[in-house]
């Protein structure tokens, strides 16, 4: 089976490891994440961290296996509580590492729902310190067709090989 290199995840698409790797010196700060278009409520809940080992068949029928982490937010409200401070979103992760074993190289989705409306599925961009707060911008997660994607990957290697500083070739970008 065609194994999915998590270490090509796009900047867009952080690893479970990159991000608390970057919340490790900030465990003061309030960690404050962002999905269509407006921050999280400051009580929000980490509800639960799974962690999946899946198999499958792409549209190509090119079989593919791949870890994932899943982290669901709850996006509520509850009176007098703040946005969780980064060390907090870690412990609560190291814990779940007591049970359950985390790759930390994993592709990571974020699950979330302010409990009403259907839960939804993100990835996310690498988190930014800004104004004391530590900002996590999450975009929703697409579907995508892996042949393409594959093929789209081998183009453009191929575009750079052709096209680049130092090359000769009869079917260079003339």
């Amino acid at each position: 089976m065609n194994a999915v290199d998590n270490g090509k995840i796009q900047e867009n698409d952080i690893s479970l490891g990159l991000l608390l790797d970057m919340l490790a010196g900030q465990k003061e700060a309030p960690l404050i994440f962002y999905y269509g278009g407006h921050p999280v409520k400051s009580g929000y809940h980490i509800t639960e961290v799974k962690a999946g080992q899946f198999a499958g068949l792409d549209c190509g029928a090119n079989p593919e296996v791949w870890t994932e982490i899943f982290i669901q937010l709850w996006d509520i409200e509850e009176d007098g509580r703040k946005h969780m401070p980064a060390g907090k979103f870690c412990s609560i992760v190291r814990k779940v590492t007591e049970h359950v074993r985390l790759d930390g190289s994993a592709k990571l989705t974020f699950e979330v729902s302010d409990g009403v409306r259907p839960m939804q599925l993100y990835c996310a961009a690498r988190p930014v310190l800004s104004a004391g707060a530590v900002h996590v911008a999450l975009s929703p997660r697409p579907a995508s067709c892996k042949p393409r994607d594959r093929w789209l990957a081998e183009e453009n290697k191929t575009d750079v090989a052709c096209c680049g500083p130092n090359t000769v070739s009869s079917r260079c970008c003339a």
